[in-house]
């Protein structure tokens, strides 16, 4: 006789199956460097990962977008190698090498076969304590971080992205643009990215992560002697100040685009910082809310009333503040109805929560995607790191499904009744001003601003 599994109720407890992580085991050099060693050796692949604090927040008045700039620079000539030179020594076997900066961090990221990463660490040593930021390399860096500059103001959903962040943070660092702005990025000089290296660079805030294909006795002994000698730079983490809260509350912020008939939406507010105590209530509520495809705000904004094709809603957490972003895109005619929607389920979910059936659900999508994000050797370094800067607890990654599925649907209620916005949000809209305005002036002063005005 034919049987057939009865599928499991959405509410049923959920059950998981271990997860099973490589032993971390960290080393301090002479000079004040940590490592972090991650043995994982099913692929003969080895990722790498140094983390300094130095991010945009800390880009001086003048020079926004020097962190960035700097540390995409690393590779395009160092040691007295040329750019084509390094690019031929990674690429001949089969490495990827670069740096960037995000807010709060400088990084240097690698990732190669593990026979060869010893000469890939040469490498990276070089590129990040000799670069020699040719001149022909900085303008030629300069014209393509202009150009991008100038598509991002050309780019509806960018420029609404920008505005957004400028009406939330102020003047407050985490406002800095990482990518910098034109006139600062027009008038650096060599001189200000030699000044970044060699004053808000050093081993003693910085941390670095190895994990694949390892011997962790012979990787500290080829760091000690690569970057054993590194010395300088500041010695404590610099600090970012208290945040007020978001700088236009309350208010609307039109981006003037005459030509468009689409309007891109963000609407705002003040979130939390990463590691807070709600973390995974928020998490849990949040993807009901708007954090995947079969989210509340899709049904109703897009599946219901066909206002949009998407809508989303994300915490962006940070060290020292965060923020709550929900963005969508609709016709101007229809701006009213989306708006209305959105609020009307941030204000749903606030008052009431989510359902039992609705936690469970997502519960068990949240647990079952995680095991994926730690896949590659690139991935689980960066949750690795992200446990040392923002200070979580050394369980954070193999308990973390553990803390999901802890999560209630009175747990998700009440941290949304905490922290969801009511009346202090901020709105920006990208579109036809002069359409626009007149709309939604009942959801708090309009103002409006040129593009040019975002540079």
């Amino acid at each position: 006789m034919k049987t057939t599994k009865t599928p499991a109720r959405a509410d049923a407890p959920l059950k998981l199956r271990p997860l099973h992580l490589p032993p971390h085991e960290k080393r301090k050099l002479g000079n004040g460097l940590m490592l972090h060693l991650v043995p994982r050796g099913a692929l003969p692949l080895v990722a790498v990962r140094l983390v300094m604090r130095g991010g945009s927040v800390w880009d001086p008045a003048g020079r926004a977008g020097v962190a960035d700039f700097a540390a995409r620079l690393f590779r395009r000539g160092a040691g007295g190698r040329t750019a084509d030179e390094l690019s031929e020594a990674i690429d001949f076997v089969g490495a990827a090498l670069g740096g960037y900066a995000n807010e709060e961090n400088v990084v240097v990221s690698l990732s190669c076969p593990s026979k060869h990463l010893e000469a890939m660490f040469e490498l990276m040593g070089q590129v990040l304590l000799s670069p020699d930021f040719p001149d022909n390399e900085i303008e030629l860096a300069r014209r393509r971080t202009l150009a991008q500059l100038q598509n991002e103001l050309d780019d509806p959903g960018a420029l609404a992205e920008r505005a957004w962040a400028r009406a939330m943070w102020g003047t407050h660092p985490y406002g800095h643009e990482t990518l910098g702005q034109k006139r600062s990025i027009a008038s650096l000089t060599r001189d200000d990215l030699i000044d970044f290296h060699r004053t808000r660079l050093g081993p003693m805030l910085g941390h670095l992560y190895v994990v694949g294909d390892i011997d962790v006795d012979r990787v500290t002994t080829v760091a000690e002697r690569i970057f054993g000698g590194w010395k300088g730079g500041p010695e404590f983490a610099p600090l970012v100040p208290d945040w007020a809260g978001p700088d236009r509350a309350g208010q609307v912020i039109i981006v003037d685009k005459p030509e468009q008939t689409q309007v891109q939406v963000r609407i705002g507010a003040e979130g939390v910082k990463r590691g807070h105590p709600d973390h995974f209530p928020l998490t849990v509520m949040n993807a009901v809310l708007g954090g995947g495809f079969t989210s509340r705000l899709i049904r109703e904004i897009r599946v219901k009333r066909g206002l949009s094709y998407g809508a989303s809603s994300s915490w962006d957490m940070m060290g020292a503040a965060g923020t709550f972003l929900l963005a969508s895109f609709t016709k101007t005619e229809s701006i009213n109805e989306l708006i209305d929607v959105a609020l009307g389920e941030v204000r749903k979910m606030r008052t009431k929560g989510p359902t039992v059936v609705e936690t469970e659900t997502m519960k068990r999508y949240i647990t079952g995607l995680y095991p994926a994000r730690l896949e590659t050797n690139e991935a689980l370094a960066g949750a690795v790191a992200d446990v040392q800067h923002y200070g979580l607890p050394e369980d954070w990654i193999s308990g973390y499904r553990d803390r999901v599925r802890a999560v209630t649907a009175r747990d998700a209620a009440v941290a949304a009744q905490k922290h969801l916005f009511d009346d202090k949000r901020v709105i920006v809209l990208v579109g036809n001003a002069s359409s626009l305005a007149p709309k939604v002036e009942r959801y708090g002063p309009v103002s409006v601003v040129k593009p040019a005005e975002l540079e």
